[in-house]
């Protein structure tokens, strides 16, 4: 058997959709599942659109989810060069080779010409496809307009009646009437060839054996499979994956909220949870466990077990995910991963120029909100109380501030609880005052301070809420926080009495 060999074929036109990642990462497990090898290929032969840089950043941020190529631009390959800007010799021959055989002819329509016909065939209602003019041109006629410099395009001549069959590996025997099929652009009048006709050619001298791309191609699928058959190839068995939608059943789009891959990175969502979200995106384990790592996918991935019916775009699901993989995340690498949203956020900023490791157990810090130094220790048992509850890294900065301002301030309504009055609030937290100054330092734990204070409450029949309450106002400034006991450990005994001291005034 023949070994697998995939491509992934981007333009350099930007930042990598969430929908390429996708394509990208199946690819991947395709041929990590079978022992094969991935190409990439970068298909610039839209010139005008190419954003200076965008392959290195695409390299960048697919080695970040773990996606690595074995042939490629940056590793090099025996089926280079990997630059379809860097082929145009081998377009040219093979497109000697099709107007040679007669598979493929000149077109020398000028564009007002073409743009009159579309307008024609509109005003009939008719498709808007090439209506022939240079397909049977003579030779003496071709040879006099090339005298002339007259500039051509060369077209794939197709079919002009019957069916075209084609097959795809999800949804089996696809069918096509020729008579719908247009004679199609190979080579554009700049001597740049069509992704389609690039895409095929390459695909063959670099002997890729299975294609997956978005189902979006579909309607290119029959011109693909002529052309293959124009040169007498071997088609690869091809997957179009299924179409990714919104919420609402539209089309993902840039313009209706960030669907870069960078953007989620920035956002605090781990290459873990993205990989993780993007293969139940037209695909789904057959056992139904959702929570998959890269090494569980390469090892249970089977094109199979993928759908036809269009994927959703969940960004609940996606933070769900991201919530779960932060959680098993060492407290360590955590804390390395949320410093630098803590120090944009403009709490702390570094004292050295050492790198941000967590394990560094001297690592400083200064609090920008206090002019304090803290360290490493104290950064982590903050990160450590918020792990539960983060569902993106960036939230951090918002979920504990209240930990590194000199002071906090809330609405004095927040102190009451239900029934609870400000003035009986008051005098709670005089109670609650008293018996944190009893707690001796060595004891600052948050296990004795919720014995100390609990057991306090329970032994006077008193309602724990009523005192819980505002202290966890009087510590946080929120309604939702994490346990004031924790907070109170972490805060310190000194800075937990003088916040309840302010609460009290």
């Amino acid at each position: 058997m023949p070994e697998t060999r995939a491509r992934f074929a981007p333009s350099p036109t930007g930042y990598l959709h969430i929908g390429g990642l996708r394509t990208a990462l199946f690819n991947y497990l395709l041929v990590k599942s079978r022992g094969g090898k991935l190409i990439l290929r970068v298909e610039d032969t839209d010139q005008k659109r190419e954003v200076k840089g965008a392959i290195k950043q695409l390299i960048d941020i697919l080695s970040w989810v773990g996606i690595e190529f074995d042939e490629g631009p940056d590793v090099g390959g025996e089926h280079g060069p990997y630059v379809q800007s860097q082929r145009l010799d081998i377009y040219e021959k093979y497109a000697d080779e099709l107007l040679k055989s007669g598979k493929a002819y000149r077109c020398f329509c000028a564009a007002e010409r073409l743009a009159e016909m579309r307008r024609e065939r509109q005003m009939k209602k008719l498709p808007p496809r090439y209506d022939g003019t240079c397909r049977n041109l003579s030779e003496d006629k071709i040879k006099e307009r090339l005298r002339g410099g007259e500039k051509f395009v060369v077209r794939q001549k197709m079919p002009l009646s019957g069916e075209i069959k084609v097959y795809d590996e999800l949804r089996g025997e696809i069918k096509f009437k020729a008579e719908d099929l247009d004679d199609h652009i190979l080579i554009k009048s700049n001597g740049i060839p069509t992704y389609q006709f690039a895409n095929v050619v390459d695909d063959h001298l670099m002997e890729i054996t299975d294609v997956l791309r978005g189902d979006e191609w579909i309607a290119s699928f029959p011109k693909n499979i002529l052309l293959y058959r124009a040169f007498g190839w071997e088609p690869p068995k091809f997957v179009h994956l299924p179409l990714v939608l919104d919420k609402n059943g539209g089309k993902l789009s840039k313009r209706q909220g960030d669907v870069a891959v960078e953007d989620f990175r920035k956002k605090g969502y781990l290459p873990e949870a993205l990989i993780n979200f993007c293969a139940l995106l037209g695909w789904h384990p057959k056992n139904d466990d959702e929570i998959l790592s890269m090494e569980r996918l390469i090892k249970e991935f089977n094109v199979k077990d993928m759908g036809v019916s269009p994927a959703i775009f969940d960004i609940d699901k996606l933070d769900y995910l991201n919530g779960y993989h932060i959680r098993q995340k060492p407290l360590d690498e955590l804390t390395e991963l949320c410093l630098p949203y803590l120090i944009s956020a403009g709490f702390i900023e570094k004292t050295q120029s050492s790198k941000l490791k967590a394990q560094n157990d001297n690592l400083e810090f200064k609090n920008k909100l206090t002019d304090k130094i803290i360290g490493i220790g104290f950064i982590k048992k903050i990160i450590g109380l918020e792990q539960e509850r983060l569902k993106r890294l960036s939230e951090i900065g918002e979920l504990t501030e209240f930990f590194f301002c000199g002071k906090v301030e809330y609405p004095v309504e927040l102190l009451s609880w239900k029934k609870l009055t400000i003035e009986r609030a008051k005098e709670n937290l005089k109670i609650i005052h008293h018996l944190l100054e009893k707690i001796p330092e060595e004891n600052w734990t948050n296990d004795s301070i919720e014995e100390d204070i609990v057991s306090y409450l329970r032994a006077k029949e008193l309602k724990i809420g009523e005192y819980l309450w505002p202290m966890r106002v009087a510590l946080t400034g929120r309604k939702a926080s994490p346990s004031p006991f924790d907070v109170a450990e972490v805060l310190g005994k000194e800075e937990s009495l003088k916040r309840i001291k302010a609460a009290m005034e």
